[in-house]
């Protein structure tokens, strides 16, 4: 364990916690809007949202690869007026993973919304409380699970990324080379052993994310009387 280079696992972290928190800002009043609306055009937009979850990540990537090139009128534009680049570079992984990442935030988030009752937010409106007022102080505490869940598994699932950190990434020592890439490479080179503690610590990892939202959430329906 000594000789192990931890530098992939620390940019998939770093890379999970930050595509998480931006997430949770942008998800959460889209599925606070989606849980409300009635619009007749909302299942267009649900199709759209949760499209990353079956196209093929190497599609997604490389349409986004596409898009970030310096060739691209998106590329060129960043590059030019704000001096930034995103096709392989760590702010690149971020932009991806959120893409491929906002449809396992929104879903437990406007499940949760969904699922409270009626009642309780009719009743925050009466007492004077406006929409987004009525969001974080009454809908958020009382979707606990659901929150939780989008949280963990969006950080969870942002680890175990592959096929678009590569696409869009590469494998860049120190900046893009996160842990899925790492395990990749070391196959190739058919360095086993090494794929081999890789992979037990990821899997180790996300068999102890899940085990921690199971049990939390059995928690909550215990209290709450459902079991």
């Amino acid at each position: 364990m000594s000789g192990l280079d931890w530098t992939p696992f620390w940019i998939s972290f770093k890379l999970a916690a930050t595509t998480t928190a931006i997430l949770f800002l942008l998800a959460l009043p889209v599925a606070w809007w989606l849980s409300r609306t009635r619009w007749r055009f909302k299942p267009l937009f649900e199709a759209l949202f949760a499209l990353p979850i079956v196209l093929p990540p190497s599609v997604l990537g490389f349409y986004l690869l596409w898009a970030f090139a310096g060739s691209s009128p998106l590329g060129a534009f960043l590059k030019e007026t704000l001096g930034v680049e995103l096709a392989f570079s760590f702010t690149g992984l971020v932009v991806a993973s959120c893409f491929y990442s906002f449809s396992f935030m929104l879903q437990p988030l406007q499940g949760g919304f969904e699922s409270l009752n009626p009642r309780m937010l009719e009743a925050s409106y009466l007492a004077g409380k406006g929409p987004w007022q009525t969001l974080w102080r009454v809908a958020l505490p009382n979707i606990k699970p659901s929150l939780l869940t989008a949280l963990v598994v969006t950080f969870a699932h942002t680890v175990g990324e592959f096929g678009v950190v590569l696409m869009v990434g590469g494998s860049i020592p120190g900046e893009t080379r996160v842990a899925s890439v790492a395990i990749y490479e070391m196959v190739e080179t058919m360095d086993y052993r090494s794929a081999h503690l890789y992979s037990a610590i990821l899997l180790g990892l996300s068999f102890a994310v899940l085990l921690f939202v199971y049990l939390f959430n059995q928690r909550q329906k215990r209290k709450l009387g459902v079991w």
